[in-house]
């Protein structure tokens, strides 16, 4: 995997001589932020050797590299999932990729089911632990010591001062945010009214598909990780109202203009 990775990261960088500082998951919540880059390079994830690419609808497969409010970032117009058929280290490879780019701090996005019953279709939710769900775990296996130890810590998994530079960020564009925990598990089907009440009994406040295998690895190489959470449905009560896919893109799409503004603001005190 080592030579893989480093293979990836070989062909970017032959793209151009641009070193950046801040790598951008823009998951559900977060894709139009890409418009908003001052691209110098986009490249398909295809045309990247030993890359994953996206299946799933509203997920691009760019790596965009450029400049973002005086910020050098590098982002992932399109992310990967274990439910898509992929192993852990597939799912996680490009963080691993974009860390050996010189990304030094992460910010993510996705859209969740929520657990809260405070909390309302819409919300922004900015994540300050999470709790992992998935089958596996992304750092099963051999370790390579060049990435990060055996045992890597998790006691700060989301970044105290990233978190505090969003609470700020929001208070300064009149942004009501909220915060919680957020369950990750493999999907892909969403959850049954006893697992959202199973959800909120282990101390969960949303819960989704993602996120939560790449920041095990961000973290397993000593990056600080900031992460949103849009809540696009609610499990609250006894009885639930159907999900889809569609009905999670067009809440999603709904409140982008709002996280992305919130992240824009962030980049300011970065």
């Amino acid at each position: 995997m080592l030579e893989e990775i480093k293979s990836s990261v070989s062909y970017i960088q032959q793209q151009g001589d641009f070193k950046p500082e801040i790598g951008i998951v823009l998951g559900t919540g977060l894709s139009n932020l890409a418009n908003q880059i001052e691209v110098i390079k986009r490249i398909p994830y295809s045309e990247i050797p030993n890359f994953p690419v996206s299946t799933v609808k509203g997920h691009s497969g760019n790596l965009v590299l450029g400049v973002l409010n005086g910020k050098k970032v590098v982002a992932l117009q399109g992310r990967f999932h274990y439910y898509e058929g992929y192993n852990m280290q597939k799912v996680t490879f490009p963080i691993r990729v974009l860390a050996l780019l010189g990304v030094k701090k992460f910010i993510l996005s996705n859209a969740s089911g929520g657990v809260n019953p405070n909390f309302q279709v819409g919300d922004i939710m900015l994540i300050k632990d999470h709790i992992n769900l998935f089958p596996d775990n992304p750092l099963r296996g051999p370790n390579i010591e060049e990435f990060g130890p055996r045992f890597p810590d998790m006691s700060e998994p989301y970044n105290k001062k990233l978190l505090q530079i969003a609470r700020d960020a929001a208070k300064a564009l009149s942004l009501n945010v909220v915060e919680g925990v957020y369950a990750g598990t493999s999907g892909p089907t969403f959850e049954t009214p006893a697992e959202y009440n199973y959800m909120k009994a282990i101390g969960a406040d949303a819960v989704g598909m993602s996120t939560v295998p790449e920041v095990i690895v961000a973290k397993h190489m000593n990056l600080d990780c900031f992460a949103i959470s849009v809540i696009t449905d609610l499990g609250v009560g006894e009885e639930i109202e159907e999900v889809s896919h569609e009905k999670v893109l067009d809440v999603a799409k709904e409140v982008e203009p709002r996280v992305t503004k919130l992240v824009f603001e962030m980049l300011k005190h970065i």
